[in-house]
């Protein structure tokens, strides 16, 4: 009995991810931080050149807020008036070092303008950050815990329940010192 193997073509994911690309008004650059996969790979990739790996392909639909087969079908889908994301597709900036994670809330393509992230503080953790753009703010509230908010040489203690408006374009600390985890929202709004 012969059996006949037939041969088909890997998916063309550059054109899907373009697609994807643009209609969440991304640039490469843009794509290249979020989904941490470097510009030129992603150039390769859209102009298929280059075929990602399992683990880049996961990467990018997380960035982009798909499942993974969107971007291994060439077939366009119609937009779902309602988009769930669901807490495994959320993607999660580790800073185990650290003690802090930071879970990617908002939209990609809002990237740049507005960020919203859940932050989660380990006893003891913190989140260090050097100064964003000029005119960046920051609007940080304490879900659970509490924590201790320093922003150049001022220091303020935010409570469960509290929020705190501050200037983000110098350097500023949210830390967690108390024995307890702490979560909070963290908005980013850059002008």
């Amino acid at each position: 009995m012969n059996k006949t193997i037939t041969h088909s073509a890997p998916p063309e994911v550059g054109a899907s991810l373009q697609r994807l690309r643009l209609a969440r008004g991304l640039t490469l650059e843009d794509l290249s931080r979020i989904a941490g996969v470097s510009k030129s790979m992603l150039s390769q990739i859209e102009r298929e050149k280059a075929n990602p790996t399992i683990a880049i392909t996961w990467r990018l639909a997380n960035a982009l807020g798909v499942e993974i087969g969107d971007l291994l079908s060439s077939e366009v889908r119609s937009v779902d008036l309602i988009r769930v994301v669901d807490a495994h597709e959320t993607p999660t900036l580790p800073g185990a070092h650290a003690g802090y994670a930071l879970r990617i809330l908002g939209p990609m393509d809002l990237a740049g303008k507005y960020e919203w992230y859940e932050l989660t503080l380990a006893p003891g953790g913190e989140l260090a950050s050097q100064p964003h753009d000029p005119g960046t703010s920051e609007h940080l509230t304490v879900l659970t815990g509490a924590v201790e908010l320093e922003v150049g040489p001022e220091k303020r203690r935010i409570k469960h329940g509290g929020t705190a408006r501050y200037p983000a374009d110098q350097a500023h600390v949210i830390r967690n010192a108390g024995k307890t985890e702490a979560r909070a929202l963290l908005v980013v709004v850059q002008r």
